[in-house]
């Protein structure tokens, strides 16, 4: 017999019902029924998660839609102009790289108010931030190598650390992906990653392979993991966890991991451990093996290849001498 509160939930998704529409804009005819800025957040917001998008998106529209507010003075939906935006901008000491971070978050509000009908012309489509072309680098086989080698493996934390970070770097998925793993994932008969799309950035599944150490490294963890959460009444099924047996924190300012790897790479001298470059560095690996930008492309999770080949790292003299081979 189901309880009667049980009764009020609504199994079947039908968010895709009622996605914002394209609408004629009405004309105010006092102030009372203009949209205000803040209003307008606050109904985006509300789409957004009902949509599943992610907390630190959300977040971030929330945070720099406050601060275009605040800066500009403005109100009102309608008052928005080319020039405040422009204005915003220019009233920012900050590098062009974080502006133009902040620019692409605002415009996305403002593509949202279009899409549902708020302002009639997407004035902000020209508006752009340039940057130069400086290309991040990736982790190295090496990088790896020297912090595996420092870190104590009979240690749970390290164990746990030392785990995600090779994980990072042979598969190349991300951090928040990582603290969302759990043991349903992980294929040991195959040594494949079965990644559902509740897990992942873009929604879609995905199977990646792992070789011979990870999975020594997952089936210790995963058997530690056990121990760790029967001493402090946990239940989880998490690969990843942290010293209570808690789930990991997916904000970057909170995640266990990532701030540990933070504090190993200022430590030892290694500047490229971080999650952004182990996943660049997973991405060079692959097409330093041979593997071609499409294979990289989906392996990644990407939708553009052009965001794929950001990740590679590429420099003018070695593009040359690749297209050389094929002279």
């Amino acid at each position: 017999m189901p309880k009667k509160k049980d009764v009020f939930i609504i199994e079947e998704n039908l968010g895709d019902l009622f996605a914002p529409l394209p609408a004629p804009v009405p004309k105010a005819t006092s102030e009372a029924e203009r949209l205000t800025i803040e209003r307008a957040l606050a109904t985006i917001v509300r789409q957004m998660e009902i949509s599943g998008n992610r907390p630190r998106t959300i977040s971030d529209y929330g945070i720099y839609v406050k601060h275009f507010e605040a800066a500009t003075g403005l109100t009102f939906i309608d008052e928005i102009t080319s020039d405040h935006v422009y204005d915003w901008l220019e009233g920012m000491d900050v590098s062009n790289q974080t502006k133009l971070t902040r620019v692409k978050c605002l415009k996305a509000f403002l593509s949202r108010c279009f899409d549902n009908g708020w302002i009639a012309t997407r004035f902000w489509k020209k508006i752009n931030v340039k940057v130069d072309g400086r290309i991040k680098e990736g982790a190295t086989e090496r990088d790896i190598r020297v912090l595996l080698s420092v870190l104590d493996l009979g240690d749970f934390v390290q164990l746990r650390d030392a785990t995600a970070t090779l994980l990072m770097y042979k598969t190349g998925i991300r951090i928040n992906t990582i603290v969302l793993l759990e043991n349903k994932h992980i294929d040991f008969s195959a040594k494949l990653l079965r990644l559902d799309g509740a897990i992942m950035k873009n929604h879609s599944e995905l199977l990646l392979p792992f070789d011979d150490t990870l999975c020594r490294l997952l089936t210790v963890l995963i058997k530690q993991n056990e121990a760790v959460r029967r001493a402090y009444g946990v239940k989880n099924n998490y690969v990843f966890i942290t010293k209570q047996g808690g789930i990991i924190s997916n904000s970057p300012t909170h995640n266990n991991i990532q701030k540990r790897l933070n504090k190993y790479a200022k430590q030892y001298g290694l500047k490229n451990i971080n999650p952004h470059a182990l996943r660049r560095g997973f991405a060079k690996s692959l097409l330093n093996k041979g593997a071609n930008i499409a294979q990289i492309s989906k392996a990644l999770g990407h939708s553009n290849l052009a965001v794929t080949t950001q990740y590679l790292h590429l420099d003018k003299e070695e593009i040359a001498e690749n297209l050389r081979k094929y002279l």
